[in-house]
């Protein structure tokens, strides 16, 4: 275990059937329990040295201090906002004063024969934040196109779980039920088929459903030995550490490319303390809250805002209800022309300030 010896691991998921072609720890008799644990136990049975723990929760579910304790972080997370959440965890435990409470994150990721490795020293070089931009949005299809003009397979196959589902059944579809699935796979092919549209297999309403991110094992490996080799390097010195990304292609021979992301000055996260935008006076608190959903250099996914009072908060249920009213007003109702507004968002451990100027 190159000398790593107390390590914790964090995992929500349980085993699936379908894991077992790509992550060689698990078994078929593992099916249905936590990874993190399947995955301590083997480890820690073959190399008595070592104190793996594991953790059956989101990452979320941790707090400050938990994350404290470590010297390094290696991420290998499958969703844009967790990925969000733990950079804007580690750079809000910086201390100016204190150079321990910088820890680094080795960030981690794969898509078919496409990987990529990632340090981040936070507040020093670029956090994850600081390349929001650079992500696209999640593919989504039109209601009415999936309802009225189905054009490919995947139109199909959403219609069939979004649309007929709900239509037919009480009980929400279980993505992990195979009968499930089943009925979505025929209600789909049957679907497609009305209208001429071929390429629904069972594995592809499987993806869809689950929104499946294809995983190789050879390039997991791949990734995975890099993130390794760089916590190494962090901890030991040994030689220079990466600065700061490298991208690695294995669909058409074997491609690696390392480069530096730069640092965003005004990242919301460990950029400017304050941002400013200009905005139409007469727009609702509604519309500002749609723009910062879709802008993308902003992208926050449920803002709740204060400005000397909660002007609107999205939890709980008893706060937003109250505090809904405020959605329909015209900005310049609620508070005056620069006035800096406070944004917290669950995707984010900080708050966001940003300085509204009124058009």
């Amino acid at each position: 275990m190159t000398g790593f010896r107390n390590i914790h691991v964090i995992d929500m998921d349980t085993i699936d059937l379908t894991n077992l072609n790509r992550q060689f720890l698990f078994r078929a008799s593992d099916i249905g329990k936590p990874k993190a644990t399947v995955a301590a136990d083997f480890v820690n049975s073959r190399i008595s040295q070592n104190a793996i723990t594991p953790h059956y929760c989101k990452i979320q579910d941790k707090d400050v201090t938990f994350y404290r304790m470590f010297d390094v972080v290696i991420c290998g997370l499958d969703s844009f906002e967790a990925r969000r959440w733990i950079s804007s965890m580690f750079v809000g435990l910086v201390d100016d004063s204190d150079p321990s409470s910088l820890k680094p994150i080795i960030d981690g990721g794969t898509e078919g024969f496409k990987g990529q490795t990632r340090v981040i020293l936070p507040t020093l070089n670029a956090c994850h934040e600081c390349s929001i931009h650079l992500y696209g949005k999640k593919t989504t299809y039109p209601i009415c196109t999936i309802a009225n003009t189905p054009r490919i397979a995947e139109h199909c196959i959403e219609w069939a779980f979004i649309v007929e589902w709900p239509r037919i059944f009480d009980s929400p579809l279980d993505s992990d039920n195979y009968e499930h699935l089943k009925w979505v796979y025929s209600t789909a092919l049957a679907r497609a088929e009305q209208n001429n549209i071929s390429g629904v297999t069972f594995s592809l309403v499987t993806g869809v459903v689950k929104n499946i991110i294809p995983a190789i094992a050879s390039t997991n490996a791949i990734i995975s030995a890099s993130c390794v080799n760089e916590a190494l390097k962090l901890i030991s010195g040994v030689q220079p550490y990466l600065n700061n990304y490298m991208l690695y292609v294995g669909d058409s021979g074997i491609y690696s490319h390392s480069f530096e992301l730069e640092k965003n000055p005004d990242c919301l996260v460990c950029g400017n303390a304050s941002h400013s935008i200009k905005f139409d006076k007469n727009s609702t608190l509604e519309d500002l809250i749609d723009y910062f959903k879709n802008n993308p250099d902003l992208r926050l996914v449920k803002p709740s805002i204060s400005h000397n009072e909660i002007l609107y908060i999205q939890a709980p249920p008893s706060l937003e209800a109250k505090t809904r009213p405020n959605l329909y007003k015209h900005l310049f109702e609620l508070f005056e022309s620069s006035s800096t507004l406070v944004i917290t968002d669950p995707s984010l451990i900080t708050s966001v300030y940003i300085t509204v100027e009124f058009l």
